[in-house]
């Protein structure tokens, strides 16, 4: 049916050190997942992509890799995640690695020898450059996480780049031998077994001209952003590292790219391009002023979400796929993101779950996102743990925010909202540790876990189970899986519909996304009711020749149409 083994798949994304502790010293692990297995499998989805498990230092929970081909301590061993691979296979999951080879950890052997002179082998490994005449770094360059993107080293009184914090120096991509190193390292995991990569920050590869930018912030710097994200010869570099690896194995690769421009985007993705699916975050940062003040909220309305989603879908429409995702583990929880906190209930998280699973692409779901679980409240800026968080808090107070409204800010949008502990059962420590966790949890874990998820029928774990099997299992997967998609009511601010459409068979997905009753009119007639958020009800006023229909509150219905 379909083209690709990964079609139809279902992707369920793991932060490991949130998901579940299994030696109880507050940190989640390998072993703990490999427990957690059958759970994952009664849901039913097809692969578990793992934040990065790679031997670390942990100065951004392990984003920062000193060791490609060791796992990290706390997360357990080289055969624990062996075992989870084998695990995992015996239920029919395949497990994806997080691949990050934008940077290294400043831990790493190769950065170790590359600062030690500047003729030492591996120098040209990562990104020197000569300080200004005045001593000041070589560019204005901001890096994501704010402050100057260069480090000066005393000791070869150079500067070296880093995308990110101080501790993660760039890998310098322009060198053909660490090109073959990450190349052997990438393929040496895949011959573990691995279904595929998801690639972080793979953007950032190819700089341009080491020159000033225009400044963009009150700082005097430049986002790094406008000088080395998706620059020209990008592809030729990427296409090298497919053909070197990617090519030579069935798996299924996803890149983290940012970029709005539809044309870049599709040289990307698909069959012609590196990478088989990217990440488009188009519509989960709608919320986001841009420039230097991108932690200011930005009113956004539920016509220009709708237009963002449609956007991405005809972006990856034909043979290329869209990746449909609310949340992951660096954006906040979608409930607090497209709901008022007052308006967050099991109508209205159901009603955003059928909005994305049922669009045409490769659903994610994050940790925790199939239970309702939401963001955090933490009043003390030193509870979270998060790198950006308190870069982003101190840039704000630098802006001129008081610390109230910046907390409002750390609220919104810390990525430590959706790396809160895995909520499992109103136990102590929400059952995911008998120890403290390394991370505060949610207080209404008391209320929102898994326990309770499971012993309720009507629960939000079941309607995810519902829609996952829609789109394996069901006489309308094709019609899902690889139909087309076509938006309806465009200018409706109050409703989202659209139609999948497969060898003349249609689906019609309609939403209300407000806490009130909203009259939705189609000129279609309704054949089937296939799902609902409101299984209570009678819909059997709805077979007539038109779609005339109240629907309530936060209702969603999947209906088969002609």
């Amino acid at each position: 049916m379909t083209e690709k083994w990964w079609h139809d798949s279902v992707i369920y994304q793991i932060y490991p050190k949130s998901f579940n502790d299994s030696n109880n010293d507050g940190i989640g692990d390998l072993r703990g997942i490999i427990e957690k297995l059958d759970y994952l499998n009664r849901l039913g989805i097809d692969l578990i992509w793992l934040s990065p498990v790679f031997s670390s230092p942990m100065k951004d929970n392990g984003y920062d890799i000193d060791d490609y081909y060791a796992i990290a301590e706390q997360f357990g061993s080289m055969e624990d995640m062996e075992e989870l691979i084998a695990e995992a296979d015996k239920r029919g999951i395949g497990i994806m690695m997080d691949l990050v080879i934008n940077h290294s950890s400043d831990q790493h052997r190769w950065f170790k020898e590359s600062r030690k002179s500047k003729d030492n082998p591996k120098r040209d490994y990562y990104i020197w450059k000569e300080p200004k005449a005045d001593g000041s770094p070589p560019t204005n360059w901001r890096s994501i996480f704010g402050g100057s993107a260069w480090t000066y080293d005393q000791q070869t009184e150079q500067y070296y780049l880093h995308t990110f914090a101080e501790e993660q120096p760039d890998l310098n991509w322009e060198n053909k031998e660490l090109r073959q190193e990450l190349y052997q390292l990438v393929n040496w995991w895949l011959d573990k077994g691995l279904a595929g990569f998801r690639v972080d920050a793979i953007s950032y590869i190819k700089k341009s001209g080491f020159k000033d930018q225009e400044v963009n912030g009150p700082d005097g710097l430049s986002s790094i952003f406008e000088a080395s994200a998706n620059q020209p010869g990008i592809l030729n570099l990427l296409d090298e590292l497919k053909a070197e690896t990617f090519s030579n194995y069935q798996i299924v690769t996803v890149a983290e790219l940012y970029t709005e421009d539809n044309k870049r985007m599709q040289e990307f993705a698909g069959d012609a391009g590196p990478f088989d699916l990217v990440f488009d975050f188009r519509h989960v940062d709608l919320d986001l002023s841009e420039g230097s003040e991108w932690f200011k909220a930005r009113d956004w309305d539920l016509i220009e979400l709708k237009e963002r989603l449609n956007e991405i879908q005809k972006t990856y429409a034909g043979k290329r796929r869209a990746t449909l995702f609310w949340e992951n583990h660096d954006q906040p929880r979608s409930l607090n993101k497209y709901l008022n906190e007052t308006e967050i209930n099991e109508r209205s998280i159901k009603m955003l779950a059928a909005v994305f699973m049922l669009q045409r692409g490769i659903p994610f779901i994050y940790q925790g996102q199939e239970i309702g679980m939401s963001n955090v409240k933490f009043e003390n800026i030193d509870d979270y743990q998060d790198l950006a968080t308190h870069g982003l808090y101190q840039e704000a107070l630098k802006a001129g925010y008081d610390k109230e409204e910046v907390m409002e800010v750390v609220w919104r949008r810390s990525r430590d909202n959706s790396r809160t502990p895995m909520q499992w059962s109103d136990a102590e420590n929400a059952g995911f540790s008998e120890a403290e966790p390394w991370l505060k949890l949610n207080p209404n874990y008391q209320q929102i876990n898994v326990e309770e998820n499971l012993k309720d029928d009507n629960s939000v774990f079941y309607f995810y189970k519902e829609l996952i099997k829609l789109r394996k299992n069901s006489p309308y997967q094709e019609i899902i899986v690889d139909g087309k998609y076509q938006p309806l009511l465009k200018s409706d601010p109050n409703l989202i519909a659209y139609l999948r459409e497969k060898e003349g068979e249609r689906l019609l997905l309609a939403a209300n996304f407000k806490n009130k009753e909203v009259e939705i009119n189609l000129d279609y007639q309704v054949e089937e009711i296939i799902l609902s958020n409101y299984p209570e009800f009678d819909y059997r006023a709805l077979k007539a020749k038109r779609l005339d229909y109240q629907l309530s509150p936060f209702e969603t219905i999947l209906l088969k149409v002609k």
